[in-house]
């Protein structure tokens, strides 16, 4: 194999990590195959599981031959890379009481925060041209929330003191967008938040009338309803929050526990995955039938996600969602689950 010569672990790594935060677009397919061959060799789970599909990693050229860890892994075995004690943080998703729930083991902070930054920044600018608003209830109940630990981030690199978190206090919050809406400061203002919370809101008695006058402000919904509320269609939820916000579209993010790369919508469910992200589709009923974005914009397939800042864990994800690829190669949309999946408290939506 490649990686087999006198090199360090160590010294692999930290050369593919360097290539992670800088790369551009154009190498994408051979950073990630470099990136395959270091996990398949150094990864006890992802190496086992090529194993016993039958698979010689060297025989792979191409990122629809790449085997994808299926995602239920993360709830039983610790993924990890030439890692073998505890991360500093470990993730952890939602999940009823008595439900087995994903953890995602968090080695290199810096480059988790690194990639993120770099995502938002390519889809919106600079954070310190934003006033960040969090509406997340539900996941500030807990302490380990992949989308928590990344909000906090960019609340900090906002370097506004207007920015924050917000639990049930959502008269604070409107206050604090009513003194924005009347103190312009040539900022943009971020209000995100999970699906149940935008609804509660927007349904409150609350006056949002003033919402509508504020020049640069926009609605991030992170998806999820946690047993809150009945499960709508992403049609339905956004027609609402639109009417009630007084803005033209509802922003979406995807993003999971299991992955530390983001896409983003800015509208319309029509999502664009982050630099150091591709979106593969497999065939419903062969799972390792794997294919690109010629495999048509109309049929609907398992999304695989292939997610480079999971350098230390695993890249080459089989998710339990359903997805179709937008007109534009690279786009795609969400379609909803697989009937038999576990119900799932992260940002992702019924279509």
């Amino acid at each position: 194999m490649e990686l087999q010569n006198n090199k360090s672990i160590a010294e692999i790594r930290a050369g593919l990590r360097e290539r992670i935060i800088t790369f551009e677009l154009a190498d994408f397919e051979p950073l990630a195959l470099r990136v395959f061959r270091f996990q398949a060799e150094y990864n006890p789970v992802y190496n086992e599981y090529i194993r016993h599909l039958g698979i010689d990693p060297a025989g792979i050229s191409a990122l629809t031959q790449i085997p994808f860890l299926p995602i239920q892994f993360f709830k039983n075995h610790r993924v990890a890379t030439g890692h073998y004690a505890d991360a500093p943080v470990v993730f952890q998703s939602s999940g009823t009481t008595g439900q087995t729930t994903s953890r995602h083991h968090l080695y290199d902070e810096p480059l988790y925060k690194a990639v993120s930054y770099r995502i938002f920044q390519h889809n919106y600018g600079d954070l310190n041209r934003f006033h960040i608003l969090a509406l997340l209830p539900s996941y500030l109940e807990r302490t380990n929330s992949s989308l928590v630990y990344m909000m906090q981030h960019f609340i900090e690199e906002s370097g506004s003191e207007y920015s924050g978190f917000y639990l049930n206090n959502t008269g604070e919050m409107l206050h604090r967008l009513r003194y924005l809406a009347d103190h312009p400061d040539g900022r943009g203002i971020l209000l995100l938040g999970v699906t149940f919370a935008l609804l509660d809101l927007a349904e409150s008695s609350f006056d949002l009338s003033f919402l509508k006058n504020i020049e640069h402000f926009m609605v991030m919904d992170t998806g999820g309803m946690k047993g809150r509320r009945k499960e709508m269609l992403r049609e339905e939820v956004h027609d609402e929050l639109t009417a009630s916000f007084g803005v033209p579209a509802i922003h979406s993010e995807y993003g999971m526990t299991e992955l530390l790369s983001q896409g983003y919508s800015h509208g319309e469910g029509l999502f664009t995955p982050g630099y150091s992200m591709r979106i593969l589709l497999r065939d419903i009923n062969d799972p390792f039938a794997i294919s690109d974005h010629n495999f048509g914009a109309s049929k609907t397939g398992g999304i695989n996600v292939i997610d480079l800042a999971n350098l230390d864990t695993c890249s080459f994800i089989e998710t339990q969602d359903l997805g179709r690829y937008g007109e534009k190669p690279g786009t795609f949309y969400v379609m909803g689950r697989f009937d038999n999946s576990d119900i799932r408290g992260c940002n992702l939506m019924v279509l």
